[in-house]
């Protein structure tokens, strides 16, 4: 019988971690060491390589590859393809390889990860002169294999891996941005309530989506949350995509005044709609008003604050020029 070989894997934020053999209690994680200065407060760029590079530009970024076994683990460093599909980022199988692929390179391209150790890695990215501009994506392989028990057995392979987002053309990167079209109520045969939030990829970067929604002014004055979203949604450039929320079971139908607040990386946007769960099923799709940001409420508060101050002094100013004291000789 031909030896058989499984794969597992997780296209994973930094710090996560698989198992890596499964004759071996533990596991191999992986994670990035270096953000760029730029992107020092972006949430993303300490997850994955996020970058915006001119033809001909190279980048490097070193990673860290972790054992938690107790034996010495041979790892593979590599890239390959990735896809954005159906709200997911998707690695390609194997070492199918895109044109991102083959522009990055690990080095070194094998580690002996010691017991409860760690081991290093550059990973670099070189745009060739002639490369055609837009959004690529890839991913950063750790990939680890159990030897066949016996001839014929089966041998697993795990791997663990940082996502790659580039964007290639000149000048600055191409802005993000997304709306929050509608949302929608929707309660389960067994009782539990969600919300389905559609939001649609206006800009010119792929979105990796968290937020919250928070409700008010339900039944008898109720408030509820904030309810987290379920994390790994992303949405490619031009491209809608529900984000699910899960409530609370003892919820009841509404109506109920909602607020989603989603975030990719530094970007964040809010909105409103008014929904009412169904007993059971699906309701319809309820439109958004957007709010603006707290900022904005802010600067516009501050305007009309300086406006109100400054019509105060020209009056100030009117009656003391007119004033009798003045005119009269």
């Amino acid at each position: 019988m031909a030896a058989l070989t499984v794969t597992t894997q997780l296209v994973a934020p930094s710090g996560a971690s698989l198992e890596a053999r499964a004759a071996t209690d533990g596991s191999i994680g992986l994670r990035i060491l270096d953000v760029p200065a730029n992107a020092g407060n972006d949430p993303r760029a300490k997850l994955y390589i996020v970058d915006h590079l001119a033809p001909g530009a190279v980048i490097s970024r070193r990673i860290e590859v972790s054992n938690t076994t107790s034996d010495i683990v041979p790892v593979k460093l590599y890239s390959a393809a990735a896809t954005i599909a159906d709200g997911s980022f998707l690695g390609a199988d194997g070492r199918t390889p895109n044109d991102l692929s083959t522009w990055t390179s690990v080095d070194p391209d094998a580690v002996d990860v010691p017991a409860g150790g760690l081991a290093t890695a550059t990973v670099t990215v070189a745009v060739p002169t002639d490369a055609p501009p837009g959004e690529q994506y890839g991913v950063v392989w750790a990939e680890a294999s159990s030897l066949p028990v016996a001839a014929g057995g089966i041998t697993q392979v795990s791997r663990v891996g940082i996502r790659l987002y580039v964007s290639v053309g000149s000048g600055n990167a191409p802005a993000a941005n997304f709306t929050i079209d509608s949302l929608t109520a929707e309660r389960s045969p067994e009782g539990q309530p969600t919300v389905r939030a559609a939001v649609h990829n206006t800009g010119g970067r792929a979105l990796d989506l968290s937020g919250t929604l928070r409700l008010s002014r339900g039944p008898a004055g109720l408030s509820a949350g904030p309810f987290p979203a379920d994390l790994g949604t992303t949405v490619a450039v031009g491209h809608t995509e529900l984000v699910t929320i899960v409530l609370d079971p003892a919820l009841p139908a509404g109506p109920w005044d909602a607020e989603i607040t989603m975030r990719s990386g530094l970007l964040e946007h809010s909105a409103q709609a008014t929904i009412t769960f169904p007993v059971t099923g699906q309701a319809p799709p309820v439109n958004t008003t957007t709010s603006l940001p707290g900022w904005v409420y802010l600067v516009i508060g501050c305007m009309i604050l300086m406006l109100c101050i400054a019509a105060l002094l020209a009056v100030v100013t009117y009656r003391r020029r007119n004033s009798p004291s003045r005119t009269s000789g």
